[in-house]
């Protein structure tokens, strides 16, 4: 009777042990990218991980609204803006973390440590190779000028991925020229603004306009499925600045009830292997430079980064909100 008291005091022990080693993520990011993921990291350390997959904005008002008695250790969502607004509103913790600090360059992480870039994506420029010309392209600000008139297509400002373009330009250029830029991209379209990247593109090889901007892995992801189209991929301003970068990321939530299983895994995240199943999955670029991109993302060639801090994203969207609002950018 000895023995099976003993060895049921064991197995609970080891259940408990199992059930405080779990780590809970709300996760904006689709579960078919990141359970594959999540089941890497159970197999080679035990730890399970349990995730909860919803918009970045109802998973932060879930975690206001469930404030310590969150089961989140983790919040895991795309673009620095949404991380920012997290980290802003009180629902991130600070970590320090050689491991992070060593795989996650500077301008992709919260200079604070409270969330990390994960996977790098850029958005440039996009152009139809039977009316535009490579050499006919340059920079971001060049689409304001009126040679550009009646040729040129954008996503809508409502989607956060241009509201972190028109922040980092603000960052860059201060808000009266960011302003003019944007007022000279208005004056230029073909056409009303699209409502996601996909359309804008296929827009452009239709010939309904001739360049735009978008995220590299909506090209990507178009051209596996149709090869044959006339779409080029242009590096936005490589004499100047460097093409403009954003990260999807992660953080340890302010009330974690697993702070160091969230940042074990959160340092796994951004180590070699996850890093190439992260990325690749989404046709993304790894946040670790020493992890090489998939071969059909490294065959868009090389380009240089613009390195303001991703964290201006954030920290500048308000303004670059109402700076698209005034200048009839919908």
């Amino acid at each position: 009777m000895k023995k099976f008291a003993l060895a049921a005091v064991a197995l609970s022990t080891l259940t408990a042990l199992a059930h405080a080693e779990a780590v809970t993520v709300y996760t904006a990011r689709n579960e078919q990218l990141i359970k594959p993921l999540f089941d890497a990291y159970t197999r080679e350390t035990g730890v399970e991980v349990r995730f909860v997959t919803d918009k970045e904005g109802p998973l932060m008002e879930r975690l206001k609204a469930e404030g310590k008695n969150t089961p989140a250790d983790m919040l895991m969502t795309v673009d620095a803006g949404n991380l920012w607004q997290a980290a802003h509103e009180g629902l991130l913790k600070p970590v320090a973390s050689k491991t992070l600090d060593a795989n996650v360059p500077a301008h992709l992480r919260d200079p604070k440590g409270q969330w990390y870039g994960l996977s790098v994506r850029a958005r440039t420029m996009f152009y139809n190779t039977q009316k535009v010309k490579p050499a006919d392209l340059s920079t971001y600000e060049n689409l304001a000028d009126p040679k550009w008139k009646g040729r040129l297509c954008l996503r809508t400002s409502k989607k956060v991925y241009n509201q972190s373009l028109v922040a980092t330009m603000i960052a860059e250029h201060g808000a009266a020229r960011t302003e003019k830029i944007v007022r000279g991209w208005v004056a230029n379209l073909a056409t009303a603004p699209f409502p996601d990247d996909t359309r804008m593109l296929e827009a452009i090889a239709a010939g309904q306009c001739d360049v735009g901007i978008a995220n590299t892995y909506y090209y990507g992801r178009l051209m596996e499925k149709q090869p044959r189209l006339p779409l080029g991929l242009f590096w936005a301003n490589q004499k100047t600045s460097g093409t403009h970068v954003n990260v999807s990321g992660a953080g340890v939530t302010a009330h974690a009830k697993n702070e160091k299983g969230a940042l074990k895994l959160l340092e796994w995240l951004s180590g070699p292997q996850a890093q190439n199943l992260y990325a690749d999955k989404n046709m993304e670029y790894p946040v670790n430079p020493k992890v090489k991109p998939d071969p059909a993302v490294a065959a868009w060639g090389d380009f240089k980064h613009n390195y303001v801090n991703v964290s201006k994203a954030g920290e500048l969207q308000a303004e670059a909100v109402k700076l698209m609002d005034r200048a009839g950018y919908r």
